[in-house]
């Protein structure tokens, strides 16, 4: 099996409102976030890929226009947009049209981010 990945960028405000008054995550904020979609497969031998990189583009960007230079906390389904959550909301929305997705990385920060995977 092997494991291949793309990386994609996309900068996003928020804000935590579960979070108690004075901490500084509380209020409106920026990240540009770097979302890393790994794919595992067997290798195709006559086209010597796992996977087009433009198809998995095809499946990626859609969802980066919905994130991207946007209050995050205004899309469905990311009203407390922690990074964990945001993680787990692009695994939910790509494992169904892309079954062979194996984890996804989201940087919040150049040192900070969350990893999910079933």
């Amino acid at each position: 099996m092997m494991l291949v990945f793309k990386e994609f960028s996309f900068d996003a405000a928020h804000y935590l409102p579960h979070l108690p008054d004075g901490h500084k995550c509380r209020g409106l904020h920026g990240h540009t976030y770097r979302l890393k979609v790994f794919v595992a497969g067997e290798m195709n031998d006559s086209l010597g890929w796992v996977l087009d990189f433009a198809e998995l583009k095809k499946i990626i960007l859609p969802l980066i226009d919905l994130v991207d230079h946007k209050l995050i906390n205004e899309v469905e389904g990311l009203d407390n947009p922690t990074c964990e959550v945001l993680t787990r909301w692009f695994w939910n929305k790509i494992k169904p049209v892309l079954p062979q997705l194996h984890k996804i990385e989201l940087y919040e920060t150049l040192t900070s981010g969350a990893v999910y995977s079933e």
